[in-house]
């Protein structure tokens, strides 16, 4: 299976050196399958996939402006800027630019139900855990509804 550049790369093409594109979830995962450790094929969909979902949907500007309000002394302020961060992500109307890239991917599996996880870039520091803190989707199957799942994986981020 071979990559498809910027928004989409697969478990043996990336590895530890390749954290701040695929996360630590999905680097470590290229990690296990260059080691010969049996991992069920997958991909992962890029922090430029991300990135360029959130400039083109125009939200960059949106979630900074949300983010710098916080106030992090009041919980009831941080609970109400993550739910309307997280809303702007998911309901935004615009279509990721990477969806026909996770959709080819999704059908060189072969289609059936999947796992979407999230793989965040500070997720597995040395320094800091923050492993399990983002979503996970069991069962997935379609490429809207994989490509719905990538979404609400970015937006748990907040």
């Amino acid at each position: 299976m071979g990559a498809t550049p910027q928004s989409v790369v697969w478990f043996e093409d990336v590895g530890r050196e390749d954290v701040d594109r695929a996360g630590g979830k999905g680097a470590n995962l290229g990690e296990l399958v260059r080691a010969g450790i049996p991992v069920p094929p997958g991909f992962i969909v890029t922090t430029a996939a991300y990135s360029a979902y959130l400039r083109d949907a125009n939200l960059t500007g949106k979630l900074a402006a949300i983010l710098a309000s916080l106030d992090t002394d009041d919980r009831g302020a941080l609970d109400a800027a993550a739910a309307e961060a997280q809303s702007l992500v998911t309901t935004h109307a615009s279509v990721p630019a990477c969806a026909d890239d996770v959709a080819a991917a999704y059908a060189q599996l072969g289609g059936g139900l999947v796992a979407v996880r999230s793989s965040a870039t500070a997720e597995d520091m040395e320094g800091a855990s923050f492993a399990g803190q983002q979503s996970t989707f069991l069962n997935i199957e379609g490429s809207s509804d994989v490509l719905e799942a990538v979404r609400a994986c970015w937006a748990s981020l907040f």
